[in-house]
Protein backbone atom coordinates (compact mmCIF):
# COMPACT_ATOMS: atom_id res chain seq x y z
CA UNK A 1 0.00 0.00 0.00
CA UNK A 2 2.91 2.18 0.55
CA UNK A 3 4.42 2.23 -2.59
CA UNK A 4 1.29 2.53 -4.19
CA UNK A 5 0.94 6.09 -2.49
CA UNK A 6 4.30 6.64 -3.49
CA UNK A 7 3.95 6.07 -7.01
CA UNK A 8 0.36 7.98 -6.97
CA UNK A 9 1.72 11.04 -5.52
CA UNK A 10 4.86 10.96 -7.52
CA UNK A 11 3.07 10.16 -10.94
CA UNK A 12 0.02 13.21 -9.60
CA UNK A 13 2.95 16.11 -9.00
CA UNK A 14 4.86 14.94 -12.31
CA UNK A 15 1.33 15.65 -14.20
CA UNK A 16 0.98 18.73 -12.19
CA UNK A 17 4.53 20.12 -13.07
CA UNK A 18 4.30 18.77 -16.76
CA UNK A 19 1.45 20.67 -17.27
CA UNK A 20 2.72 23.73 -15.35
CA UNK A 21 5.47 23.31 -17.69
CA UNK A 22 3.38 22.82 -21.07
CA UNK A 23 1.23 26.16 -19.92
CA UNK A 24 4.19 28.02 -19.47
CA UNK A 25 5.94 27.01 -23.30
CA UNK A 26 2.68 27.51 -24.61
CA UNK A 27 2.00 30.62 -23.93
CA UNK A 28 5.17 32.69 -22.99
CA UNK A 29 7.32 30.15 -26.11
CA UNK A 30 5.09 29.24 -28.74
CA UNK A 31 2.40 31.59 -28.98
CA UNK A 32 5.45 34.74 -29.08
CA UNK A 33 6.93 32.66 -32.03
CA UNK A 34 3.59 31.97 -33.91
CA UNK A 35 2.07 35.38 -33.92
CA UNK A 36 5.49 36.88 -34.70
CA UNK A 37 6.66 33.95 -37.56
CA UNK A 38 7.25 37.04 -40.32
CA UNK A 39 10.55 37.78 -37.94
CA UNK A 40 11.60 34.04 -38.59
CA UNK A 41 10.25 33.43 -42.29
CA UNK A 42 12.31 34.44 -45.35
CA UNK A 43 10.38 35.30 -48.00
CA UNK A 44 7.83 33.50 -46.77
CA UNK A 45 4.68 35.55 -44.90
CA UNK A 46 1.97 34.35 -42.85
CA UNK A 47 -1.31 36.71 -42.15
CA UNK A 48 -2.27 36.83 -38.75
CA UNK A 49 -5.42 34.85 -39.62
CA UNK A 50 -3.18 31.92 -40.57
CA UNK A 51 -1.34 32.48 -37.39
CA UNK A 52 -4.13 32.39 -35.45
CA UNK A 53 -5.43 28.96 -37.71
CA UNK A 54 -1.93 27.24 -36.24
CA UNK A 55 -1.58 28.51 -32.33
CA UNK A 56 -5.92 27.19 -32.74
CA UNK A 57 -4.52 23.85 -33.78
CA UNK A 58 -1.93 23.57 -30.85
CA UNK A 59 -4.65 24.89 -28.33
CA UNK A 60 -7.11 21.91 -29.68
CA UNK A 61 -5.08 19.06 -29.09
CA UNK A 62 -3.65 20.93 -25.85
CA UNK A 63 -7.41 20.64 -24.69
CA UNK A 64 -7.20 17.10 -24.63
CA UNK A 65 -4.76 16.78 -22.15
CA UNK A 66 -6.68 19.78 -19.89
CA UNK A 67 -9.56 17.01 -19.99
CA UNK A 68 -6.99 14.25 -18.32
CA UNK A 69 -5.42 16.72 -15.99
CA UNK A 70 -8.91 18.08 -14.68
CA UNK A 71 -9.92 13.91 -14.18
CA UNK A 72 -6.86 13.14 -12.61
CA UNK A 73 -6.98 16.16 -10.79
CA UNK A 74 -10.21 15.32 -9.21
CA UNK A 75 -9.30 11.96 -8.74
CA UNK A 76 -6.50 12.01 -6.95
CA UNK A 77 -8.25 15.36 -4.77
CA UNK A 78 -10.94 12.69 -4.59
CA UNK A 79 -8.62 9.93 -2.73
CA UNK A 80 -6.52 12.35 -0.46
CA UNK A 81 -10.32 13.50 1.03
CA UNK A 82 -11.25 10.23 1.66
CA UNK A 83 -7.34 9.21 3.66
CA UNK A 84 -7.97 12.19 5.70
CA UNK A 85 -5.53 14.16 3.92
CA UNK A 86 -7.57 17.36 3.01
CA UNK A 87 -6.08 20.92 2.33
CA UNK A 88 -7.89 24.23 2.13
CA UNK A 89 -4.84 25.40 -0.09
CA UNK A 90 -4.94 22.36 -2.04
CA UNK A 91 -8.72 22.10 -2.64
CA UNK A 92 -8.49 25.38 -3.38
CA UNK A 93 -6.11 25.20 -6.15
CA UNK A 94 -7.35 22.00 -7.00
CA UNK A 95 -10.45 23.26 -7.72
CA UNK A 96 -9.72 26.36 -9.52
CA UNK A 97 -7.21 23.93 -12.08
CA UNK A 98 -9.63 21.66 -12.56
CA UNK A 99 -12.57 24.47 -13.29
CA UNK A 100 -10.34 26.63 -15.71
CA UNK A 101 -8.74 23.56 -17.71
CA UNK A 102 -12.50 22.55 -17.95
CA UNK A 103 -13.18 25.57 -19.17
CA UNK A 104 -10.35 26.56 -21.73
CA UNK A 105 -10.62 23.02 -23.13
CA UNK A 106 -14.70 23.02 -23.31
CA UNK A 107 -15.55 26.69 -23.70
CA UNK A 108 -12.83 28.93 -25.14
CA UNK A 109 -11.00 26.48 -27.43
CA UNK A 110 -14.38 25.22 -29.01
CA UNK A 111 -15.69 28.93 -29.34
CA UNK A 112 -12.23 30.07 -30.85
CA UNK A 113 -12.16 27.69 -33.42
CA UNK A 114 -15.47 28.50 -34.34
CA UNK A 115 -15.35 31.44 -34.86
CA UNK A 116 -11.97 30.53 -36.76
CA UNK A 117 -14.04 27.97 -39.09
CA UNK A 118 -16.71 31.41 -40.12
CA UNK A 119 -13.50 33.26 -41.67
CA UNK A 120 -11.41 35.71 -40.95
CA UNK A 121 -14.47 38.73 -40.34
CA UNK A 122 -14.90 36.58 -36.97
CA UNK A 123 -12.11 36.62 -35.76
CA UNK A 124 -11.72 40.59 -36.26
CA UNK A 125 -15.09 41.07 -34.28
CA UNK A 126 -15.08 42.40 -30.52
CA UNK A 127 -16.87 39.16 -29.32
CA UNK A 128 -13.62 37.44 -30.67
CA UNK A 129 -11.20 39.61 -28.97
CA UNK A 130 -12.93 39.55 -25.59
CA UNK A 131 -13.10 35.65 -26.15
CA UNK A 132 -9.54 35.69 -26.70
CA UNK A 133 -8.86 38.07 -23.68
CA UNK A 134 -10.70 35.73 -21.45
CA UNK A 135 -9.10 32.60 -22.59
CA UNK A 136 -5.72 33.95 -22.02
CA UNK A 137 -6.75 35.19 -18.20
CA UNK A 138 -8.36 31.71 -17.61
CA UNK A 139 -4.62 30.35 -19.26
CA UNK A 140 -2.67 32.15 -16.91
CA UNK A 141 -5.16 31.22 -14.10
CA UNK A 142 -4.48 27.64 -14.75
CA UNK A 143 -0.82 27.92 -14.63
CA UNK A 144 -1.09 30.07 -10.96
CA UNK A 145 -3.39 26.82 -9.96
CA UNK A 146 -0.84 24.47 -10.75
CA UNK A 147 2.36 26.28 -9.76
CA UNK A 148 0.48 26.26 -6.02
CA UNK A 149 -1.13 22.64 -5.92
CA UNK A 150 2.13 21.61 -6.89
CA UNK A 151 4.08 23.30 -4.04
CA UNK A 152 1.34 22.83 -1.66
CA UNK A 153 0.73 19.22 -2.08
CA UNK A 154 4.72 19.16 -1.88
CA UNK A 155 4.67 20.40 1.77
CA UNK A 156 2.31 18.38 2.45
CA UNK A 157 4.38 15.30 1.53
CA UNK A 158 7.22 16.49 3.38
CA UNK A 159 4.96 16.68 6.26
CA UNK A 160 3.67 12.77 6.38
Amino acid sequence: MLKRNIYLDFSYLLVIAATLGAVLVLGAVVAPVIFHSDRYLVGMLIDHYNMGMIMGEIFRRFAYWAYFLAAYIAFYEVYMYKMGKRDAIAFGAAVTAIFSSLMFAAVYVPKILLMQSMGKEATQSDTFANIHIASEIDFKLLAIALLVLFVRRLMLLRID
